[in-house]
């Protein structure tokens, strides 16, 4: 019987490493509304930053699972940034900045977001208030980059108060 146990652990071995190395990534708030979204920006004169994405994107995915989501899980973090995804090969609606009903394909393309993965770091008037950062730079460095576009934002919005 303890045999058996081993065996069976051993078998599974390869399985629960890959999914120790891998944890399945959840994904980030898509943007429905980003007049709702703005209210909460103005009130806590915090930036949003977008996420342009695309269905079977392992660069977007490796985004998203290596910086944006611990950074959505951590408290500090969430209340420096409000976060949410717009992916460009979808017809999914969207209420915009202004209120203009759009789709995440019009929206990702009147913001010129073709490439992916892009992030781009609004205010709450849809001003854009740091430069993009488009497609997925060396890992060492991404997390800096993405770190300073809020950084940027930030002053941005609170200088303008």
């Amino acid at each position: 019987m303890r045999l058996l146990l081993i065996l069976s652990c051993v078998a599974l071995w390869p399985a629960w490493g890959q999914a120790q190395a891998r944890p399945p990534a959840t994904a980030l708030t898509a943007a429905r509304d980003l007049t709702a979204d703005a209210r909460v920006m103005r009130a806590e004169r915090i930036p949003m930053l977008v996420l342009f994405a695309q269905r079977d994107c392992s660069w977007c995915e490796r985004t998203r699972r290596e910086f944006l989501l611990p950074m959505q899980k951590d408290p500090a973090e969430a209340a420096r940034v409000r976060m949410r995804q717009i992916n460009i090969d979808s017809d999914a609606p969207l209420t915009d900045f202004s209120g203009h009903h759009t789709t995440h394909r019009a929206f990702a393309r009147a913001h010129q977001a073709s490439l992916t993965p892009t992030l781009m770091f609004f205010g709450p008037d849809g001003e854009q208030l740091a430069e993009a950062i488009v497609g997925f730079q060396t890992a060492d460095f991404y997390g800096a980059t993405i770190d300073q576009g809020i950084a940027q934002s930030l002053a941005r919005l609170r200088a303008a108060r």
